[in-house]
C-alpha cells in the first residue's frame, strides 16, 4: 500500500486501482459543519464541488440544476473498476431500498473517469442494473478534466500488463448534495448504507 499525504483540512479522500489503495493531495477544504447529527463528513460551505456540465446515458446534456428538489449523490469512477466501483454502486443500490419511499427523492449519479473507453451505451447498461434510477454521466477528455478540477477527484491511468490495457486510480469517496443543490456531504467508501440513508434522510427532512 502507498500512501501520499492528504493536505485536507478534515478529511482525508481514498483513491483505488484494483488492490492498491493511496491517499489524494487535493487541497484545503473550506466548509461550516451545522449538523452533528450527520454521519457522514459535514462539508456545507464548500468553496467547490458546486456544478458540472456533462451527458448522460441517454444523451441529454445535464447541469446540477436538472436534479432540483432531489438529493444528489455523485461518485466518479469507470465501468471496467475491478472493485471500488461496483462496491460503492451495490451499496447506493441498498441506500435507496433503506430509503423506501424517500428514494424518488434521490437521484444517483455515476461520472465516468474514463471516456475513451465508458460510451453512453456501456454506461446505460453498467449504471440502470444496480437500480434503474441511477445516471451514468460522461464528457470528452477536456470535460472529465474539468469535473474532476471542480470536484477535487484525483485520477490517474495506470498501465496494465498488455499493451493498451489500464487500471484508473481514483478518488473513492461521494458527495452529496441537499434538494435546494448545495453541497452538503462528503462520504467515504465501504462504511455500509445505514449512515448513508441516515444522512440523506435528514436532508430530506430538513427541506
Amino acid at each position: 500500500m502507498r500512501l501520499i499525504p492528504s493536505l485536507l483540512l478534515l478529511l482525508s479522500l481514498t483513491v483505488l486501482a484494483g488492490c492498491e489503495q493511496k491517499q489524494s493531495s487535493v487541497g484545503d477544504m473550506k466548509f461550516s459543519p451545522v449538523d452533528s447529527q450527520f454521519k457522514n463528513t459535514d462539508v456545507t460551505g464548500l468553496q467547490y464541488a458546486k456544478d458540472f456540465a456533462l451527458t448522460d446515458h441517454n444523451g441529454k446534456p445535464r447541469t446540477l440544476a436538472d436534479f432540483k428538489g432531489k438529493a444528489v449523490l455523485i461518485f466518479f469512477g469507470y465501468t471496467q473498476c475491478p472493485d471500488v466501483c461496483p462496491t460503492t454502486m451495490a451499496e447506493m443500490a441498498a441506500v435507496m431500498k433503506e430509503l423506501g419511499p424517500q428514494a424518488d427523492k434521490v437521484q444517483v449519479l455515476f461520472v465516468t473517469l474514463d471516456p475513451e473507453r465508458d460510451t453512453a451505451e456501456l454506461l446505460s447498461k453498467y449504471v440502470p442494473a444496480f437500480d434503474p434510477r441511477f445516471l451514468g454521466l460522461y464528457g470528452d477528455m477536456a470535460a472529465t478534466a474539468a469535473v474532476a478540477k471542480e470536484f477535487k477527484i484525483f485520477y490517474q491511468k495506470v498501465d496494465g500488463k498488455s499493451a493498451g490495457s489500464y487500471t484508473i486510480d481514483h478518488t473513492a469517496g461521494s458527495y452529496v448534495f441537499d434538494p435546494q443543490g448545495r453541497v452538503r456531504l462528503f462520504v467515504k467508501h465501504g462504511q455500509g448504507a445505514a449512515p448513508i440513508a441516515h444522512d440523506i434522510k435528514l436532508l430530506l427532512d430538513q427541506s
